[in-house]
C-alpha cells in the first residue's frame, strides 16, 4: 500500500459482472475508488482522505459482495527469492480435472442423443446415469457461484450457465419421470433449430455437452491467462538466489555464500563470471562486461569498470566483480519494473469502462430476453419444447466474459512483451494517448545524443616558425587536463590514452571554472581553455587560423578549446557530444509512423542545428530553459498538436508531464522516469518508435476484442431467440468467444521490432 492506494487479491471472480460489482460495492464506502480487473483478479482501491485506509473494511466490503479478498503477500521481487516458492502447483488443475470427467461422461451422452441408429431400448436411462454427474458435479461451480450471487440479490455470467443447465437437465428429468420420453423404445432426433417439429423432449445432451464446452472454454482461458503473464513472471524470477559476500576476517577478507534477499546496503559482493548480480550496486574493484538483455532488451554486453553502477539480476559474462550494493529488495531497478508492468497490467482502457458498464447490466437483460422468447414462442403458436429450446440458447450463448477479457489479456500480453523489449508502459489511458500523438518533440542531450563528450579532432597550427604536429597538441591537452574531473578533460584524457599517449608529466594544475586550466609540463606553462580566456587573462593573441578552426568546430556543434604554450597558441582540440548511432534511423521510423519531429535542447543554436541535421529534423528550438520548454510544449499543443515528449533529464520533468504522452529514456533520472508515461529502458532512441508502435498494436488489440465481443452479442441472441440455434451449438459458441478473445490477445506476444 502507497500513497493511499491499496491492493487486495480477489478470489471467486467467474466474469466481468463479478468485477464490476466489487467495483460497484468497494465504491459505495466513503472516499474509496476502485478498479478491478477479472483477468489479473486483483482490485486496485485508491482511498482519499488524512486517514490511512482500513484495510478490514475493504475487505469485508468484497466479502459482502459474496467474493474472496486478501493482501497480497509482499511483492517477491527481492533479489534471491524464488517467486514460484519451490515446485508451484497449476492453479488450472482442479479446473481440468472437472472438465476431464465431465467429457469422458458427456461424449456418449451427445452421441447416443444425436444418432438415432445407436438408440438402444432404455438408452435414455443410460444417458441419464451419465448425464446426472456431468449436470450436478461438473457444472458444480457455476451453481455454486450462482447461488452465491443470487443470496447477494446479484446475476453473473454462472448464473445464465447455471440456470440453462438446470433448465435441460430439469425439464429433461420430467419427460423421463412425468412424460413418456422414459418408455422403452423411445426414440430421438438431434435438430439444429428449435422450430424443427422432430425435435427432441429430451435436453440431457445440452446439459452435458453445454457444461463441457464451457468448462473447456474456462480452462483455455485460465491457461492463456497464466501465458499471458509468463513475462512478468519471468522477469520475477530474474533475480540471483544467493550471493557471496566479502567479510573482514582475522586474516583478511573472506568470501561467505549468503541468501542474496538477506543483503543489505553497504555489502560488498564478489560477482564471478556467469553469475548474476545479486542487486543494485556500484563496482569496486574489476571490470567486466555485463549481459543487460534483461533490463533493456539489448543483447549486446555494457562494459563496466569502478565507478559504474550496475544492476541487480543482470549476467556478469566477464571477469571478476566487487560491487558495493547500493539498493535491495523493493528499492532495486528489477522491483521497480515488476511494479510498473503490474501498475499497468491492473488498469483499464476507457473504451473497457464502457464495456463493464455494460456487463453490469447484461445479466438480467438476458435472463429478462430468455423470458421474452420463451413467452414469444407460446403466444405466437409455437411448441412448448420450441419456447424452452430458444429460451435455453438464449441463456446459453450470452457471453459477457469475452467483454471483461477483451483489455485485460491484451494487456496483460502487450506489457509484458514489452518488458522482455525494455518498453515499460504504464498502463491503458497511455495506450489510448499514443493513437491521437501526431508530434513528438526530442530532448538532446541524452536523447538524440549520447549525452558523453567525445574527442571530435585535434589540429595543429601550422604558421610559420611553429614546428608541432596534432599528436603533440593532444598530449599537451591530455597532460594538463588529466588533473581535471570536467566531461571535456575527460573525453581529451580518454581520447590520448586510446591512442597510446603518455598523459602523465603535469604538474602545478590550476582550474580556472568555465574557461580553462593550466599546468606545468615538461618545464613549460601549457594553457587549455576558451579564446576569450587566453586573451583577457593571459594576453595570447590567437592567430587567425586557429580562430578559423574554433568558429567552423562550434558552428558544427563542438567544443573547441585552444592549446598554448609558453604565450603562443599552438593548435585546437575539438570535443563534442556525439549523436546516437540509431538517431537519424529513429527519426525516419518517427516520420513513417506519422510523427513530426521537433528538437528541443538548452544548447546554442549552432550545435542544435548541427545535430538536427545530421538525424534529419527540420523543426528546432534551442537555448530552451526547463521552463521554456514547458512552454514549447504547451503552445504546440495550442496550435492543435497532440504531442510526446521524449527526455531523460530533471529538467525536461515538467515537459514530460505536460506533453501528451511522455516517454522517458530509462538511463534518465528519476525524475523523469516519474513523469513519463512510458520508459525505454535501453536509452535507445529506435526502441521508443518500437514502444509507440507496440501502444498502438495492443490499443488495436483491444479494441478488436471489444469490437468482436459486442458484435458476438448483437448477432447472437437474436439468432437464438428466433429458434434458431441448438442450446450445444449455443453453449461452444459462448465458450469459444471467451478463448477467442484471449488468443487474439496472445498474438502480441509474437510482435517484433523492425529490423
Amino acid at each position: 500500500m502507497t500513497d493511499g492506494v491499496v491492493e487486495l487479491d480477489i478470489t471467486g471472480m467467474t466474469c466481468a459482472s463479478c468485477a464490476n460489482r466489487i467495483e460497484r460495492k468497494l465504491g459505495k464506502l466513503p472516499g474509496v475508488t476502485a478498479t478491478v480487473n477479472y483477468a489479473t483478479e486483483k482490485a486496485q482501491v485508491q482511498v482519499d482522505g488524512p486517514e490511512p485506509a482500513d484495510t478490514a473494511a475493504l475487505i469485508a466490503a468484497v466479502e459482502s459482495a459474496g467474493y474472496g479478498a486478501s493482501v497480497p503477500a509482499p511483492p517477491v521481487t527481492e533479489p534471491g527469492t524464488d517467486v514460484t516458492g519451490g515446485r508451484a502447483e497449476d492453479p488450472s488443475a482442479p479446473l481440468r480435472q472437472r472438465l476431464v470427467v465431465s467429457a469422458v461422461l458427456a461424449v456418449p451422452v451427445v452421441v447416443l442423443s444425436m444418432v438415432p441408429v445407436l438408440q438402444f431400448p432404455n438408452w435414455q436411462w443410460l444417458a441419464l446415469a451419465l448425464a446426472a454427474p456431468v449436470a450436478v458435479w461438473g457444472a458444480l461451480p457455476f451453481h455454486r457461484a450462482a447461488w452465491v450471487n443470487a443470496r447477494h440479490g446479484a446475476a453473473t455470467m454462472d448464473t445464465l450457465v447455471s440456470v440453462g443447465v438446470l433448465a435441460a437437465f430439469g425439464w429433461s428429468l420430467y419427460a423421463l419421470f412425468v412424460g413418456d420420453a422414459g418408455r422403452t423404445g423411445m426414440h430421438m432426433t438431434f435438430s439444429w433449430f428449435a422450430t424443427d417439429p422432430e425435435a427432441s423432449d429430451l435436453y440431457l445432451e445440452v446439459a452435458t455437452a453445454v457444461t463441457v464446452f464451457i468448462l473447456a472454454g474456462r480452462y483455455m482461458e485460465a491457461r492463456a491467462k497464466q501465458q499471458s503473464g509468463a513475462a512478468l513472471r519471468a522477469l520475477l524470477e530474474l533475480g540471483a538466489k544467493d550471493a557471496t559476500v566479502l567479510r573482514d576476517g582475522a586474516s583478511g577478507a573472506i568470501e561467505t555464500r549468503v541468501p542474496a534477499a538477506s543483503l543489505v546496503v553497504g555489502d560488498v559482493v564478489v560477482v564471478r563470471p556467469g553469475e548474476r548480480i545479486p542487486s543494485d550496486g556500484t563496482v569496486r574493484e574489476g571490470s567486466s562486461a555485463v549481459d543487460l538483455s534483461m533490463l533493456t532488451g539489448e543483447s549486446v554486453p555494457v562494459e563496466v569498470g569502478p565507478g559504474d553502477g550496475v544492476t541487480g539480476a543482470t549476467i556478469n559474462v566477464g571477469g571478476r566483480l566487487v560491487v558495493a550494493i547500493t539498493r535491495v529488495g523493493a528499492d532495486t531497478e528489477l522491483a521497480r519494473m515488476g511494479r510498473l508492468i503490474e501498475d499497468a497490467q491492473t488498469g483499464k482502457a476507457e473504451v473497457q469502462r464502457l464495456a463493464d458498464r455494460v456487463s453490469g447490466v447484461f445479466v438480467p437483460i438476458v435472463i429478462g430476453l430468455a423470458v421474452l422468447a420463451f413467452v414469444g414462442w407460446l403466444v405466437l403458436g409455437g411448441s412448448v419444447t420450441a419456447a424452452f429450446t430458444a429460451a435455453v440458447a438464449t441463456l446459453i450463448i450470452a457471453c459477457p466474459c469475452a467483454l471483461g477479457l477483451a483489455t485485460p489479456t491484451a494487456l496483460l500480453v502487450g506489457t509484458g512483451r514489452g518488458s522482455q523489449l525494455g518498453i515499460l508502459i504504464g498502463g491503458p489511458q497511455v495506450l489510448e494517448r499514443t493513437r491521437g500523438v501526431d508530434t513528438i518533440v526530442l530532448d538532446k542531450t541524452g536523447t538524440v545524443t549520447t549525452g558523453s563528450m567525445a574527442l571530435r579532432s585535434v589540429t595543429a597550427r601550422t604558421d610559420a616558425g611553429v614546428d608541432i604536429d596534432d599528436d603533440a597538441v593532444l598530449r599537451l591537452a591530455a597532460a594538463v587536463e588529466d588533473g581535471s574531473e570536467h566531461p571535456l578533460a575527460r573525453a581529451i584524457v580518454e581520447a590520448a590514452r586510446a591512442r597510446g599517449v603518455d598523459v602523465s608529466g603535469a604538474t602545478q594544475f590550476t582550474a580556472t571554472p568555465g574557461a580553462g586550466v593550466q599546468a606545468v609540463v615538461d618545464g613549460d606553462v601549457v594553457l587549455v581553455g576558451t579564446v576569450r580566456w587566453l586573451g583577457e587573462s593571459w594576453s595570447i593573441t590567437v592567430p587567425e587560423a586557429v580562430a578559423v578552426v574554433v568558429d567552423a568546430a562550434e558552428a558544427d556543434g563542438g567544443t573547441a578549446v585552444v592549446v598554448a604554450r609558453n604565450g603562443a597558441a599552438l593548435g585546437v582540440v575539438v570535443v563534442g557530444d556525439t549523436v546516437k548511432p540509431d538517431a537519424a534511423d529513429a527519426v525516419r521510423r518517427f516520420v513513417a509512423l506519422g510523427l513530426h519531429p521537433v528538437l528541443l535542447t538548452g544548447d546554442n543554436d549552432g550545435v542544435a542545428r548541427a545535430v538536427a541535421a545530421e538525424v534529419g529534423i527540420d523543426e528546432v528550438h534551442a537555448r530552451a530553459t526547463p521552463a521554456s520548454k514547458l512552454e514549447t510544449v504547451r503552445r504546440l499543443q495550442a496550435e492543435g498538436r497532440s504531442v510526446a515528449m521524449v527526455g531523460d533529464g530533471v529538467n525536461d520533468a515538467a515537459a514530460l508531464a505536460a506533453a501528451d504522452l511522455g516517454i522517458a529514456m530509462g538511463a534518465g533520472t528519476d525524475a523523469a522516469i516519474a513523469a513519463s508515461d512510458i520508459t525505454v529502458v535501453s536509452g535507445r532512441l529506435t526502441v521508443v518508435a518500437e514502444a509507440v508502435r507496440l501502444s498502438r498494436a495492443t490499443l488495436r488489440t483491444i479494441k478488436g476484442n471489444l469490437f468482436w465481443a459486442f458484435a458476438y452479442n448483437v448477432a447472437a441472441i437474436p439468432i437464438a431467440m428466433a429458434g434458431l440455434l441448438n442450446p450445444v451449438l449455443a453453449g461452444a459458441a459462448m465458450a469459444f468467444s471467451s478463448v477467442f478473445v484471449v488468443t487474439n490477445s496472445l498474438r502480441l506476444r509474437r510482435f517484433a521490432p523492425q529490423p
